[in-house]
């Protein structure tokens, strides 16, 4: 049975090792020992902290198969995006020119840095082991952490927001840095988001033209890319899609992949997720596969059981869903169907 839980600090090995096996584009988990380190301690510290309204915190949780120690995932959520640096994105918007003498009124999509979404809670650094793509882990790895938001809504902003990885070839190549970001800084796409995951989007995002990009004068290459998503991302894109997030008017200023975005208390497992109290015993007719929370703070857990589930009686869980949660008889669970 696999567990989602908050990370710690002895397994920094294992999370440099998905690191080096993550997808080009996702700087929130940078292949480098003290960043890593770091971005740990902070984690530790945020579930700890007594907080009242969303701040600096980021919640980090890992994917493991207790039987064998092994991690085979990680996802992450910060409770503020934009709150100690500026967080920048892309607004796609037309810009619109008229000349009342000629009767002409015409809109051209337009590309303008901007900080808009600081802010929102934003979700990152989902990766999963290739063996676990498109399974009910996929589905505990991302929405998890929805639960966790709907047992701590203090702790997470009125929206949530979440950037999935644009398009670049099997070489790294990003069409879209080429014909933009490629002029500003003489670093190659791969470099340039490497750079991000270790120091801090800022300093490029800075760098960047503060002054609308007209999308017509780009190469029909970079255009294409607009809003385009890796397919090693269309699994992250398809959940979050089914829980309710929708795009929006921005994108990602290094690879122009899209933003998805939801209230949070539109988001379907925040929303329709149940709880119950827990009986220890047999599942005798288990009818449908769960995902399965307790509601604590840092000793949070969550799995995919199979269960005989009726509303607004006790949830029977085995003495291995009990174990894997940390629940006895009486402890209080969230579930919800995959």
């Amino acid at each position: 049975m696999l567990v989602l839980r908050p990370v710690e600090l002895a397994d920094l090995p294992q999370l440099q090792r998905l690191a080096r096996e993550s997808l080009v584009g996702v700087t929130s988990l940078p292949d480098d020992y003290e960043q890593l380190h770091e971005k740990i301690r902070q984690s530790c510290a945020s579930f700890e902290k007594n907080v009242q309204s969303p701040g600096q915190e980021n919640y980090f949780f890992v994917l493991e198969d207790p039987a064998e120690q092994r991690l085979l995932g990680c996802s992450e959520i910060l409770a503020t995006a934009g709150f100690n640096e500026p967080f920048y994105s892309l607004r796609n918007r037309p810009f619109t020119s008229a000349s009342r003498e000629l009767n002409i009124e015409h809109g051209v999509p337009t590309l303008s840095l901007c900080q808009d979404l600081s802010g929102h809670t934003l979700l990152r650094g989902f990766h999963i082991d290739k063996s676990l793509e498109r399974t009910p882990h996929s589905e505990l790895l991302s929405r998890a952490r929805l639960l966790f938001i709907a047992a701590h809504t203090q702790r997470f902003a009125a929206a949530v927001i979440t950037e999935i990885v644009g398009y670049s070839n099997d070489e790294g190549h990003s069409p879209f840095w080429d014909a933009i970001g490629k002029h500003f800084f003489d670093l190659p796409y791969v470099e340039a988001e490497r750079l991000c995951g270790l120091e801090s989007r800022s300093f490029l995002a800075e760098l960047m033209p503060h002054y609308p990009l007209y999308v017509p004068m780009l190469p029909q290459a970079a255009q294409d890319c607009i809003g385009q998503i890796h397919p090693d991302g269309q699994e992250a894109f398809d959940i979050l899609e089914r829980e309710g997030f929708e795009t929006n008017s921005y994108v990602d200023l290094f690879d122009a992949g899209p933003t998805l975005f939801a209230r949070t208390l539109t988001i379907r497992s925040i929303v329709q997720s149940t709880s119950g109290l827990v009986r220890p015993g047999t599942c005798i007719d288990a009818r449908g596969h769960y995902l399965v929370s307790n509601d604590s703070l840092k000793n949070y857990r969550a799995i995919v059981a199979e269960l005989d589930y009726t509303a607004g009686q006790p949830v029977i869980l085995d003495a291995a869903m009990c174990s894997a949660l940390k629940a006895t008889e009486g402890s209080e669970i969230r579930l919800i169907p995959l």
